[in-house]
Formats: C-alpha cells, sequence, structure tokens
C-alpha cells in the first residue's frame, strides 16, 4: 500500500514540530547510535530511501559523498529538502516501492524510519541488492517490531493517567497496523525480527549489527517523557553488506 500520509496539511504541519524535524539529526534520539553504524561515505554514491526533509543526504554529502539521490513520496517533504539542497543531491519524488535502478548504481543504500510504512521488506531487499554493488553497505533503522506489533502503539495508563505498562500482541502475525502518530490515524505494517534479519540473510547480505538504540543521556535530561523510551525499544538500526 503506497500511502502519502505527510502530504496531509495538518499531519505534515504537526510533524514539521516535532523536535527531530526543527532539530534535524540533533533532535532525533537514535542519531548517536545510527551515525555510528553508518560507513564511510568519502567517494560514495549514496541511495537514501524516505528521505523526508534531506538530514541524512545532506549528512552524507558533508561526510565526503560525491552524488546522493533522496527517494520520498511526499512532495512536502521533498519541498522542504529542496531548500537546503547541495549540488550533489539529487531528490526524486516516488514510492520506495517504485524504485528501479541499474546494477552497480550505488556504493551504499540508507533508510531512517520508513520501512515499516512498507508492506513486503523482501521486495525492498531485492530491489536494494539490484542497485547496491558487491561489498556495498545497506544500513536503516525501523520502528521495532515490539513497538509496531500490538498496533496503537501507545501505553496502558491508570485510573489518574500514570504509564502502567507498554502492550505486546499479536506479535506474530505481520501485517496492516493502524497506529495513533500526532493524533492521526497511520497505517504501518508490522513484521517480526526475523523477517528483518532472515530477510537480509536470504537475500544475500551478511548482518554486520544489529541495535535496539536507547535515547542519549542529554535527550534523557531536557526531553520531558524520554525516560519511558528506556521501559522498552522503540527502534531496530541495522548494518549489513552485499556479499
Amino acid at each position: 500500500m503506497k500511502q502519502n500520509k505527510y502530504d496531509d496539511k495538518i499531519f505534515f504541519d504537526k510533524y514539521s514540530n516535532m523536535e527531530r524535524s526543527k532539530k534535524g539529526l540533533a533532535g532525533a534520539g537514535e542519531w548517536k547510535t545510527l551515525e555510528s553504524m553508518l560507513p564511510d561515505f568519502k567517494d560514495k554514491r549514496v541511495l537514501d530511501l524516505g528521505c523526508g526533509f534531506g538530514w541524512h543526504c545532506q549528512y552524507a554529502v558533508e561526510h565526503g559523498a560525491k552524488a546522493v539521490t533522496g527517494i520520498d513520496i511526499s512532495e512536502k517533504m521533498l519541498a522542504v529538502a529542496k531548500e537546503k539542497t547541495d549540488n550533489n543531491i539529487c531528490y526524486i519524488k516516488m514510492p520506495i516501492e517504485g524504485i528501479s535502478f541499474s546494477e552497480n548504481s550505488f556504493d551504499t543504500v540508507i533508510s531512517s524510519l520508513a520501512f515499516h510504512y512498507i508492506e513486503s521488506f523482501e521486495s525492498i531487499v531485492e530491489k536494494v541488492s539490484d542497485c547496491l554493488v558487491h561489498g556495498g553497505d545497506f544500513v536503516f533503522s525501523v520502528e521495532h517490531p515490539i513497538f509496531t506489533a500490538y498496533g496503537n502503539q501507545d501505553w496502558y495508563y491508570d485510573e489518574n493517567g500514570n504509564i502502567l505498562h507498554f502492550p505486546v500482541d499479536n506479535y506474530f502475525f505481520e501485517g496492516l497496523r493502524t497506529s495513533n502518530f500526532l493524533g492521526e490515524n497511520v497505517i504501518k505494517y508490522h513484521k517480526t525480527l526475523t523477517t528483518y534479519l532472515n530477510g537480509l540473510i536470504q537475500g544475500g547480505f551478511e548482518l554486520t549489527g544489529v541495535v535496539e538504540p536507547q535515547p542519549s543521556v542529554h535527550l534523557l535530561e531536557i526531553v520531558k517523557g524520554m525516560a519511558d523510551e528506556l521501559r522498552r525499544p522503540m527502534m531496530l538500526i541495522i548494518s549489513a553488506k552485499k556479499k
């Protein structure tokens, strides 16, 4: 299902006011972990799937990438990305499911929090493998399967509004979930950890890193409620190389 929630004005305005939208990479709790798993971008051709506001594309160029291609389905997101674009970045409006690049087009493929919007992870792995050089890097973050399993992605609370626990149910039943994100209904697709890891292995990749990131110390100190993110994993970051 190719959805384009980010071009809905109300949702886009809400998303644009999030800390990670206003502050970029510095406002993303998982950034330091993701950064540590990224390869050397020097003289690399980089593809960013679901590039959004283009923060990761810009980072790649600033760290030596010779060419970066950012793919996103949202016209509004890409308009913001293009405002700060570098000549070495090419932004293309299309769904991730629609990419079709020739063999050996890229040395590195990255993606930040996009694949849980797509039904088939196996198809993503196949498309990435098709355009990535042998020995090329594939690094991505997704919402953690524990976070996506139940669907609504919210805590259970007591009668006073205090957090009791986080619900996990129907874990092995993959597929569509309707979550509440920024007060709006958003369609996502739950996948198990097995699907992510075996999908890469069976798709011809060698795993090089699997991390469940925790918020950085400075965010724990300054962002209200951030300490609750230590009670369950929200994100999963995986790095792999094409054999």
